[in-house]
């Protein structure tokens, strides 16, 4: 595939970067194989530990050299990462789509979401700002400033397997850190090509070796950069469970961490939807991705007086969804990333089934021509309690619960009533509706919509979500803060030197 050798990707690749330097190391072989035709793409070693040593010594060596770094040219050095990615954009997004199963729209999206948090980081660069306050003491000034944290490890989930790794990346880098990035070991072969993306920008701008570095490999790997105090910022996307693991480690070491985790997203429909309107974003939100995003709609609740008619449209769309090679443009869903999780997506029926759910559109695994990788299933609609164990869980799987609801109050409890808090939406021409879901005794997410669905966020706003999703935050507003160290600076610009809250000290 011609996507392949334009980005760099052989049949064996060593998977440890300190940037323009691959790393000969003695792990385990990691093969990637492609949910869309169950195919060898390609192979990687994993990172040893000898590997991750020498990683870790070149990031904190570069440290030393980037920080001095004016943001301004550091924004400068991620500009130039924008327009080399608008140039392998093509190719970026026919490896996201063939190694991790998405639609090719959606691979390309995803590579475009790495473009405009590039510009937003270039911006970025030129507004580190911190405030100046007046002080209590005459002849005094305080303000503060932001400082790069230093080393910043990234462990990023196989759904997203390059974009959110750029949510992380782009800030880091004008904020003046290093990054240390393991990617999921079910997609490697797109972080050696963000990597071959980037050292071409680095070497022409004489970036420190060090400043973009990888590692691969599996659970161990995760825990060695968790553990590790050289590392003041963790970023994790992933399961609640490994999430609970992560944050465990680094808060031991008071380190700090970001924690994007599972998602439970419900939409209400109200009876004052836009029912058509309010198809779109249910169908994409539940089947876009095969389910597999954190933000993917996993519940609908349905005003009573609509439920019925909703349903009908729900099952009569589900009837015309294209299921397939996901590089064909015309197939709206793809497979899921393998064999366990279909797996987990049979295993989610026969639940749904056992505590009472009442399925609207079957499931089940396809075969045949064009299903020979045996990740392709059948998106289906149960029809559910929100009590009920399995609805209370994230399945990453397009299994969509439809739960009926007579009041508004009664629609915010149920879209609160689980573990989970990443996205919400509703869906209503009611603006006292719309601004109680909004309020402070409405939805309990990170992310709440209106007239939107759940899926998809813009860099521009800060993504991340409450509860058991972890409380992080990435991407647009201030979270680039969360990668800088904030220090308070009082100059004292007089000849005396009096103290605060008027102490006295004579000597």
């Amino acid at each position: 595939m011609e996507f392949l050798t334009a980005l760099g990707i052989n049949s064996t690749n060593t998977g440890t970067s300190t940037g323009s330097t691959w790393i000969q190391t003695k792990g385990e072989n990691i093969h990637s194989i492609s949910p869309v035709d169950g195919k060898l793409i390609g192979s990687v070693t994993a990172t040893d530990k000898e590997g991750y040593e020498a990683v870790m010594a070149a990031a904190s060596k570069a440290f030393a050299e980037w920080r001095t770094w004016p943001a301004p040219r550091r924004g400068e050095v991620v500009r130039q990462i924008g327009e080399a990615l608008r140039a392998k954009k093509s190719d970026l997004g026919q490896l996201v789509s063939y190694e991790m199963g998405k639609s090719l729209q959606e691979g390309l999206g995803e590579v475009q979401e790495m473009i405009d948090i590039c510009d937003f980081a270039v911006g970025l660069s030129r507004q580190l700002h911190g405030l100046t306050m007046h002080s209590e003491r005459p002849g005094h000034r305080m303000y503060e400033q932001y400082h790069p944290l230093g080393i910043v490890g990234i462990i990023s989930a196989f759904n997203f397997p390059v974009a959110v790794w750029s949510w992380n990346t782009m800030l880091a880098w004008v904020c003046g850190d290093l990054c240390v990035w393991k990617p999921s070991e079910k997609v490697p072969l797109c972080s050696i090509a963000c990597q071959n993306i980037i050292n071409e920008v680095f070497e022409k701008n004489g970036v420190p070796e060090g400043v973009s570095c990888i590692v691969n490999g599996g659970r161990e790997l995760g825990e060695w950069l968790s553990h590790d105090s050289r590392i003041p910022l963790i970023s994790a996307t992933g399961s609640t469970r490994m999430g609970k693991a992560v944050g465990a480690a680094v808060g031991a070491r008071l380190g700090r961490s970001i924690l994007e985790l599972g998602g439970n997203n419900a939409i209400i429909i109200s009876k004052d939807a836009e029912l058509d309107m309010s198809l779109i974003g249910a169908v994409f939100g539940a089947v876009g991705t095969a389910g597999q995003r954190c933000t993917s709609t996993r519940r609908l609740i349905i005003h009573e007086s609509v439920y019925d008619a909703f349903k009908a449209k729900l099952v009569k769309a589900y009837g015309q969804l294209k299921i397939g090679d996901p590089l064909d443009q015309n197939n709206h869903v793809g497979p899921l990333i393998d064999k366990d999780a279909v797996n987990q997506y049979l295993s989610s029926i026969e639940k749904c089934k056992a505590e009472g759910g009442v399925f609207a559109v079957e499931g089940g695994v396809l075969e045949g021509d064009g299903y020979e990788s045996g990740c392709y299933v059948k998106p289906c609609i149960a029809e559910v309690q929100n009590h009920f164990s399995i609805v209370q869980h994230e399945t990453f799987a397009p299994i969509l619960y439809l739960i009926k609801y007579s009041n508004i109050d009664e629609a915010i409890a149920y879209q609160n009533g689980v573990p989970q808090g990443l996205s919400s939406a509703i869906m209503t021409l009611s603006l006292r509706e719309a601004e109680q879901f909004l309020s402070s005794a409405g939805s309990d997410c990170g992310i709440a919509n209106v007239n939107i669905g759940t899926s998809g966020a813009e860099i521009g706003g800060a993504f991340g979500g409450e509860k058991e999703t972890g409380g992080g935050r990435e991407s647009g507003s201030d979270a680039w803060k969360a990668y800088m160290r904030r220090q308070t600076n009082t100059i004292n610009y007089s000849t005396k030197l009096p103290l605060a809250q008027g102490i006295k000290f004579d000597l």
